[in-house]
């Protein structure tokens, strides 16, 4: 799914990141923990959360991520979206809540994301 579908299937609203739109995303990640975040090994992965500052966007650099959804209809700050651009990540906003932009993207053919081996 190309990042242009993402923000079209969660009724978004792109910040930052045009350069990315054609970009292909084959994992999800929908966490508020970005620890939980950081034990996510994946490529090719959208963030969703709903963690407004400045951490996640460090987190997600740190981890390769390039494009970050934040739920529920919050909005980053001016100096989160200066950062993610400079970093050149996409940054998003949707009203859905994690469950359900997590589940649209689902539907829409996002299939992989963190799952473990055993627990």
């Amino acid at each position: 799914m190309k990042v242009a579908d993402i923000v079209q299937t969660l009724e978004g609203k792109l910040l930052s990141g045009e350069q990315l739109l054609d970009t292909e995303i084959s994992s999800a990640c929908g966490a508020d923990l970005m620890s939980d975040v950081m034990a996510f090994v994946k490529e090719h992965v959208v963030l969703l959360t709903g963690l407004v500052n400045l951490q996640a966007i460090r987190t997600a650099e740190m981890m390769d991520i390039q494009v970050i959804v934040f739920v529920r209809g919050k909005t980053p700050t001016k100096d989160m979206i200066e950062e993610a651009t400079s970093n050149g990540m996409a940054i998003i906003t949707t009203k859905y809540s994690m469950f359900l932009a997590c589940g649209r993207l689902y539907e829409a053919g996002i299939r992989t994301g963190g799952m473990r081996e055993s627990c």
